[in-house]
């Protein structure tokens, strides 16, 4: 190993500890157990290098947003046992594609997506996203059509729903959002998706606030990472 390449993995693991610990200290307010939270670590325009930097420092989670680089890297890392998350908006024509290397897909918007995923061999975990905003290009179904979708990925082959995901709008405070985003899940639960009990929400800066309302995976980029080497 180069110097470089040790001062960097030292780097990393003072970042996942540092947040490790923000993880614990903000179950413990929440009476929740830190084990029931997962960190999903976004690798987002980061070289599959640091991915197996990170791999070597006990990371199986990576997450990543766009379906080109996710696949490179998937294609890369091969020899490692990691658990890729798709976690940014996904085009129909890609999700065969992405189903061949993705865990589990977080970004389920629409019924054309879902039928796209469908798959009679094989079953992919997934997360239905919320709009939590007026925005349509922020990605997700909008509250009042949750039911409709959840209740069309129950009914095709190949999609095991896990939950909910969002991203807090960037106006106002973040805890409420997440708490709209639980209240979501509670009523889709009991009545259509007794199973469906995860909560896929919480970032780098505001994973407290998700930690609090039950957020059970979290995707945190920057906090770990680092700054990206450019955000093109």
């Amino acid at each position: 190993m180069t110097e470089e390449r040790s001062a960097g993995v030292d780097d990393l693991r003072a970042r996942l500890q540092v947040v490790a610990e923000r993880v614990d200290g903000a179950a413990r307010l929440a009476d929740r157990d830190a084990a029931d939270i997962r960190t999903i670590v976004v690798t987002k325009f980061h070289p599959a290098s640091l991915v197996r930097d990170l791999a070597s420092l006990g990371v199986t989670d990576v997450g990543e947003n766009r379906h080109q680089e996710a696949q490179a890297k998937a294609r890369d890392l091969a020899d490692l046992d990691l658990r890729w998350h798709f976690i940014g908006q996904l085009q129909s024509k890609k999700a065969r594609q992405v189903r061949a290397y993705a865990t589990a897909i977080h970004s389920i918007d629409r019924a054309a997506l879902v039928d796209a995923l469908r798959s009679d061999e094989a079953s992919v975990d997934c997360f239905v996203q919320v709009n939590l905003t007026d925005d349509p290009g922020r990605g997700g179904v909008a509250p009042t059509e949750l039911g409709a979708l959840v209740e069309h990925v129950l009914a095709t082959p190949g999609l095991e729903l896990r939950g909910l995901m969002a991203v807090a709008p960037l106006d106002e405070p973040a805890r409420p959002a997440f708490a709209r985003v639980r209240e979501l899940s509670e009523r889709i639960v009991q009545p259509i998706a007794p199973a469906a009990v995860d909560l896929s929400m919480g970032m780098s800066h505001d994973l407290e606030e998700a930690v609090a309302e039950g957020a059970t995976h979290l995707r945190i980029g920057t906090a770990i990472t680092g700054n990206r080497p450019f955000a093109g």
